[in-house]
């Protein structure tokens, strides 16, 4: 079985999460999501999620192509992780290029980089999101 393995927030789930996540599950058997947990977000990466952990592993767990949902609570788990769960290929977006190289060095697992989809972000829709709440704020200071 050829397990791969993929981590992220998955906060404000939409189709650019889930082609990654098919194009990850088409490399193997088993997909394996590893998600930030609430507190690793905020101390590690300063991130407020819209979603808490367990309703965003909820939305995970409900998509035909993750196998498993696991918790990720430090930037240093990865290798272990991936030894743990004798993962063959760890793949992450392409924005992360080069960033996780080390662990192909000390573990047996590829790495692969995955092209992300080029017209979504959840940090985008926050932004777009963020402005239309501005002009509508705006609006109705107006009327």
């Amino acid at each position: 079985m050829k397990r791969i393995i993929t981590y992220g927030t998955f906060d404000m789930l939409h189709y650019g999460h889930i082609n990654l996540l098919k194009r990850a599950k088409e490399m193997g058997d088993y997909l394996i999501v590893v998600l930030s947990t609430d507190e690793f977000n905020w101390d590690s990466k300063q991130k407020k999620t819209y979603f808490s952990y367990e309703k965003r592993k909820q939305l995970l767990e409900a998509i035909r192509y993750v196998d498993l949902v696991i918790p990720e609570e430090s930037w240093e788990q990865k290798v272990s992780d991936v030894k743990l769960y004798q993962v063959n290929t760890f793949v992450m977006g392409d924005d992360w290029r080069g960033q996780f190289d080390f662990i192909q060095e000390e573990t047996d697992a590829e790495v692969v980089y995955l092209a992300r989809t080029p017209e979504i972000s959840t940090t985008q829709i926050k932004k777009d999101l963020n402005k239309k709440s501005l002009v509508t704020e705006h609006i109705s200071k107006v009327e």
